[in-house]
């Protein structure tokens, strides 16, 4: 097992350098850098000026920026240097995890992620808790009764949530529990009151649960029907088994065949996701909920800075979260050793 480690870290690394560099290459080509976009904005401000002004002598800003001054806005974001020594020295300085500030908010990458991570945390972790609370109990009563009226029902609800897109239910929620046409119900943006500093302790959380309630519904719904469906056909599965058979004609009670045989087999695929979802859950974001429902995360701080060409922030985001993949896939992978003793990686040390 100690060899298969080793060489699943030392995969990590081509995989993460792949990664930075393919994206690193695509920001080259991607229109409109901050370089560019800062010009743009000077000029736009030039012509502003020029307009006010009374005559042509008193701004020259809107015939366009010298060359000085466009060698010094590359120098001031780091674009005087080739490509391949920028990308070096891009890649030193995030080993030591020096990711540099931000070319639109003038803050750390490393503090604005910080800032941004309470709310994609809320989101992640409570839809994790709501998706396996849910799915691993209603996915074991389907199995038990499969083919019922209540295996069809239930099976008919969950794959209607299934097929509304979140920011959709989202949106429905909003209307119909947010105060947008029925009734006014749950708070409609952000993740506590403005006068929150001012409630108790158990008015502060019974305010941040009320926040919580439809974003995430919207957002955990649709990942209950394919938890619940993989836990019922894992369950299916094992019930059918010949040794399901032979404990219920030893004269087991049907409790005691279950969850002591049937469910710590039934378990192990849903248990091997449970490492990188967890994981997982703390640093996404969505950037349709959080649009929806006004809460500024890491969707949000992805998507702008895409659009505002915030290449710190874009680079150094993905580099921290390709390493969390990267090791949420390993615990998953190490995980279905711990749970079932038949698997062993020796075979493949060998």
């Amino acid at each position: 097992m100690g060899f298969y480690l080793l060489k699943r870290i030392l995969l990590m690394v081509p995989t993460l350098f792949g990664v930075m560099l393919i994206t690193f290459c695509i920001t080259q080509f991607v229109p409109g850098g901050p370089v560019e976009k800062m010009i743009s904005q000077l000029q736009g401000v030039g012509r502003a000026g020029a307009e006010v002004a009374s005559g042509p002598t008193l701004y020259q800003g809107g015939s366009g920026l010298d060359r000085e001054k466009i060698e010094q806005l590359k120098k001031l974001y780091g674009f005087d240097q080739p490509p391949v020594v920028r990308f070096v020295q891009m890649m030193k300085k995030y080993l030591i995890f020096d990711f540099g500030s931000s070319y639109y908010y003038h803050r750390s990458v490393v503090d604005l992620v910080i800032s941004k991570m309470p709310v994609s945390m809320s989101l992640g972790l409570w839809s994790f808790v709501v998706v396996y609370g849910v799915c691993i109990p209603l996915g074991i009563k389907k199995a038990i009764r499969h083919g019922s009226r209540f295996d069809l029902v239930s099976s008919t609800v969950i794959l209607i949530g299934y097929a509304i897109p979140g920011f959709v239910l989202g949106v429905l929620l909003i209307v119909l529990f947010g105060g947008g046409s029925f009734w006014s119900v749950f708070p409609l943006r952000g993740l506590v009151s403005e006068n929150w500093s001012e409630l108790s302790v158990t008015m502060k959380v019974l305010d941040y649960l009320w926040h919580m309630v439809m974003p995430i519904t919207a957002s955990a719904v649709g990942s209950l029907a394919v938890m619940t469906m993989l836990t019922k056909n894992s369950f299916l599965e094992e019930i059918r088994k010949q040794y399901v058979i032979t404990a219920r004609a030893k004269g087991l009670g049907e409790g005691k065949v279950l969850y002591k045989h049937v469910f710590r087999n039934g378990i192990i695929p849903i248990i091997t996701g449970f490492p990188g979802y967890f994981i997982a859950s703390f640093f996404t974001g969505s950037l349709l909920i959080e649009t929806i429902f006004s809460l500024d995360g890491m969707g949000l701080l992805a998507y702008r800075s895409v659009l505002d060409r915030d290449y710190p922030v874009v680079l150094g985001t993905l580099y921290f979260f390709t390493i969390i993949g990267l090791i949420s896939r390993l615990l998953s992978d190490l995980s279905y050793v711990v749970v079932d003793p038949r698997i062993s990686f020796e075979a493949i040390d060998e």
